[in-house]
């Protein structure tokens, strides 16, 4: 087998992340998250057509209405329609929206449902969002501390924090609504990056007893090497069935699926240059690393 080196490049690696980094924390600090109504607040209407509602004519009618900003979505069937008005509209415009569609339309427009959603809500679903955030990351450190060593727990902290960052920076730079559905994809990005970084510690671990006479960073380049396939695979299958739902999931998981691909594809990269270039800085050793030798047990009886 042809080890990689991949810890060759890790001064590259440090000062591409820090790039990345300084980007989304100057947009998080400067334009900040563009929130989206589950945040701060605003109405939903829910119609129904009697016919396939056409979505483009609906968002033009609406524009040309003095709705500015609502999202038009489908929701459940083709026939059905929610429209997202952002704060400042009233219950009372939000009735007026159906005639103004009813006026717009040959058949019927039906009101299903007409709900306001207070700022108030929206910065307590903020609140619990990041608080789980938080809560998920504190877990995921104690978990690998026992797993592995505490070593590799502030690696696979670091590099998920890594992701969780770079993900919001993208979502503010492009300037992409933050809703609901976008902190479910961080979540679902902490557990991917997660499970990767897994793996390869796993391998880091089983290399550091296996391997007696090689270097630190020597084991690090092949237990990457040996995960490698394992780690393309897994993340280009993702990915294409992501590029799938971003593409022709519709407007309503289109933020889901861009911020799944944005942390699929980062958290694979961090998983081999941050977490493990944390390993080499924090000086891992075969000694972080060996099974305690019990009184009367051999060390041979030890080995692999």
């Amino acid at each position: 087998m042809k080890v990689i080196n991949f810890m060759g490049q890790r001064k590259l690696a440090i000062l591409f992340s820090i790039a990345l980094l300084v980007t989304a924390i100057g947009s998080l600090a400067t334009k900040q998250l563009n929130w989206g109504l589950d945040f701060t607040g605003g109405t939903l209407v829910e119609v129904h057509y009697s016919e396939t509602a056409d979505l483009t004519a609906i968002r033009n009618t609406l524009e040309t209405q003095g709705f500015a900003g609502a999202v038009v979505v489908s929701f459940g069937t083709d026939k059905d329609v929610l429209i997202r008005l952002p704060q400042g509209y009233s219950d009372k415009q939000g009735a007026e929206l159906l005639g103004k569609l009813q006026a717009a339309y040959d058949g019927t427009v039906e009101l299903r449902r007409i709900e306001f959603v207070g700022p108030q809500v929206g910065d307590e679903l903020r609140e619990q969002g990041g608080l789980a955030m938080l809560l998920a990351l504190g877990l995921v450190m104690l978990y690998i501390a026992f797993r592995f060593q505490f070593k590799f727990a502030v690696g696979a902290v670091v590099a998920l924090v890594h992701d969780v960052l770079i993900v919001l920076g993208f979502f503010s730079v492009m300037g992409m609504e933050f809703d609901l559905t976008v902190l479910a994809a961080l979540l679902a990005v902490i557990g991917y990056s997660l499970n990767d970084t897994i793996v390869v510690s796993d391998r880091i671990r089983e290399n550091f007893r296996k391997l007696r006479k090689a270097d630190s960073e020597e084991i690090i380049n092949i237990s990457l090497t040996e995960t490698l396939g394992r780690t393309l695979v897994t993340s280009l299958t993702t990915m294409m069935v992501l590029v799938a739902l971003a593409l022709f999931g519709g407007e309503m998981i289109h933020a889901f699926a861009i911020a799944l691909l944005v942390g699929v594809a980062i958290g694979t990269y961090s998983s081999i240059y941050v977490a493990a270039n944390t390993l080499l800085i924090m000086g891992v050793s075969k000694e972080d690393l060996m099974i305690p030798i019990k009184e009367g047990s051999e060390q041979e009886d030890l080995m692999p």
